[in-house]
């Protein structure tokens, strides 16, 4: 062992630098861009006064009505509809080339088109693109995250290997947990990378783990396996309607026939509801029901025949901890499974995330000028 340090140690240091600086500027993007992405739906409630309306002691008006305008102004068929809570819009979906999938927000009393928001040119939409793809095209840019995410991982895990202390003395521990603010610029600098990603790396773990089930197949079917206690993972399977029946009462729009059965469970809107229309003659009409605005792990989901209208009977099975904690995937890793807090603590996670490779950057600076100057 020369300077004190095992052949392991040394390979985990060498590993943990050169990988850190290969990939650290991606992992400040993916981190920033996460920062951004935690406080989407609270930034949206003050920066988009179109998507809320006055509440009026009157009912909704249907889903047809509301599709009807929209495809009046769009010129092509709608994929949805969706209410939220007394006081919001209701939004119809739709596709339209060339500006792509659509929201076109409306007065849900009285009609009124608000706003035609095109997603693509939506500033949380750059964001997300930037978070999953670093602006690249999908197929290149989400594999290239992806590796990063993973890779991240493993600076994690040897980072922690580096901070650990050889002994455990009361000032190893002051150096391990603390930063020493009255200390050099280099000290300091040192402490920002060693400290605060001891502090992060839990919550930056978590965050890492439920990022990398959007990206690797291998690891979602994986990750399903380990936290539902050996289950393999079955992508739900959308019913069909049955095409060899006619629409019972043919003066009335499916879609207000399943509306006027399903708003009767759910009056008043808590969170969101949202019909799905359907695309191919087979489809079924589709409804998502979220009791919640800023989370979405208590969704729930009915089919109806968009022939009969008859709720479509599925199996459902009731889930075990682990897939609970798979289903809430999305929310945990945006931090809303824990409100306001939870989202304050993704957000400062991500933030020294977004730290780690910069601080690390200028020690290994600081140390090859070291050398340098020495060799001189």
């Amino acid at each position: 062992m020369a300077n004190g340090k095992t052949l392991f140690l040394k390979i985990n240091d060498w590993l943990h630098l050169w990988l850190g600086i290969v990939v650290g500027f991606f992992i400040v993007i993916i981190s920033i861009t996460g920062c951004i992405y935690v406080f989407e739906r609270d930034i949206r409630d003050y920066t988009e006064p179109y998507r809320f309306v006055a509440i009026k002691k009157q009912p909704y008006l249907l889903p047809s009505q509301l599709r009807g305008i929209a495809e009046k102004q769009s010129g092509v068929p709608a994929a949805g509809v969706q209410y939220g809570v007394p006081g919001e819009a209701a939004a119809v979906t739709y596709t339209k080339k060339p500006q792509g999938f659509t929201y076109l927000y409306l007065n849900p009393y009285t009609g009124e088109v608000l706003k035609e928001k095109i997603l693509e040119r939506d500033f949380f939409r750059q964001v997300l693109k930037g978070h999953f793809y670093l602006w690249l095209p999908p197929a290149i840019g989400k594999p290239v995250v992806n590796i990063i995410v993973l890779i991240f991982v493993f600076l994690l895990i040897s980072g922690i290997i580096m901070w650990w202390p050889k002994r455990w003395n009361k000032a190893n521990r002051k150096k391990s947990f603390t930063i020493n603010r009255k200390a050099s610029f280099k000290r300091v600098n040192y402490d920002l990378h060693n400290v605060l990603g001891f502090y992060v790396l839990v919550v930056a773990f978590v965050i890492a783990v439920t990022g990398m089930v959007y990206g690797f197949e291998w690891f979602k079917k994986g990750y399903f396996y380990v936290v539902s206690g050996g289950k393999n993972f079955e992508p739900n399977q959308r019913p069909l309607s049955d095409t060899t029946v006619l629409l019972t009462d043919s003066l009335k729009a499916p879609e207000d026939q399943v509306w006027v059965k399903v708003i009767r469970d759910y009056t008043p809107i808590q969170g969101m509801l949202q019909i799905s229309l359907p695309q191919k003659n087979a489809d079924a009409i589709m409804v998502t029901y979220n009791p919640e605005r800023k989370t979405y792990y208590k969704r729930q989901f009915r089919y109806f025949d968009r022939f009969t209208t008859t709720e479509i009977t599925t199996t459902v099975k009731d889930k075990n901890f682990g897939e609970r904690i798979y289903a809430a995937n999305y929310d945990i890793h945006v931090g809303a499974i824990g409100g306001m807090p939870g989202k304050i603590l993704a957000f400062s996670a991500s933030l020294i995330c977004a730290s780690l490779p910069v601080t690390g950057f200028l020690i290994w600076w600081g140390r090859r000028k070291r050398k340098i100057r020495n060799k001189e």
